[in-house]
């Protein structure tokens, strides 16, 4: 199996067997029908994944990793809020008429802020330091704006990216690695999505910054199954797996706003088949 497998596997059965279930509490989301969406959850659920070793995609079902990155490069690099710039659905839910979501993700790390090197949007800025600067302590992003909340169809769930860069005795390249803050995450629609989405984001930042590509550390402060999706869950992690995929950037882009969906390789990847019509709470 992956390591992502076994991560997946055993922080969904650690979540089931010993988490707390909300079912009777007030809770914000609601299913469809309009009854509560209820889970059952852990608190400061953290993994480690090492791209150097190999991608963290599971294959107990398929990731669509293109549409995953199609989703990081609407925020990161066209900085968008609006799903017309979206080749998938999944902000549908939250849209207005016009398409927009808010003063959300892509608009905030587009906002552009003065520093004394000059006007800089946060991605700009991360860019700026890891190459002017990497062993800077302060390169990070973050899209939690408080004044900014009433304005967005969704708080922020991962709203923050810090970006640390070490160098391996053994070679001549520097590593960056990088802590993804998670404040909520619904396991079965959004883990792996969240994890490749944004190990997919390391690399091409790495590749820019003529890095490698090291660890992620994934930290959700509330991991959670909700209750319609347990017994999917359950055979979920039941399955048979596979080897990682191999996944890598086409090495000719040098310029992180050149990056398209089709720079990204993906090879044997083999999985379990995919689940359909996952319930969604809003």
């Amino acid at each position: 199996m992956s390591y992502a497998d076994q991560l997946f596997i055993n922080m969904c059965q650690d979540i089931i067997d010993h988490g707390y279930s909300t079912e009777g509490e007030k809770v914000r989301p609601k299913w469809e029908d309009g009854t509560s969406a209820y889970t059952i959850k852990r608190f400061g659920v953290v993994n480690r994944y090492d791209l150097s070793k190999e991608f963290p995609a599971i294959t107990l079902r398929r990731t669509a990793l293109k549409s995953a990155m199609d989703e990081i490069l609407w925020i990161w690099q066209k900085k968008s809020n609006n799903i017309h710039d979206l080749h998938s659905h999944v902000w549908d839910e939250w849209a207005d008429a016009q398409g927009s979501i808010g003063k959300a993700y892509g608009y905030q790390l587009g906002v552009k802020h003065q520093y004394r090197e000059g006007m800089m949007d946060q991605v700009e800025r991360v860019l700026y330091d890891l190459k002017n600067n990497p062993y800077s302590r302060r390169i990070m992003t973050n899209i939690y704006v408080h004044q900014d909340l009433h304005e967005m169809a969704l708080y922020p769930c991962a709203y923050s990216m810090t970006f640390n860069v070490t160098k391996s005795p053994d070679s001549d390249r520097l590593t960056l690695n990088a802590v993804l803050n998670q404040r909520s995450q619904d396991v079965l629609a959004a883990n792996n999505w969240n994890v490749c989405q944004y190990a997919i984001l390391l690399m091409m930042i790495a590749q820019v910054s003529d890095m490698n590509a090291g660890e992620l550390l994934h930290v959700i402060a509330d991991a959670h199954i909700y209750d319609r999706h347990v017994e999917i869950i359950k055979e979920l992690i039941a399955r048979p797996t596979f080897d990682a995929p191999t996944v890598r950037l086409n090495p000719e882009i040098k310029d992180f706003y050149a990056f398209t969906t089709e720079d990204l390789i993906v090879e044997n990847y083999q999985t379990g088949p995919q689940i359909k019509n996952i319930p969604i709470a809003v």
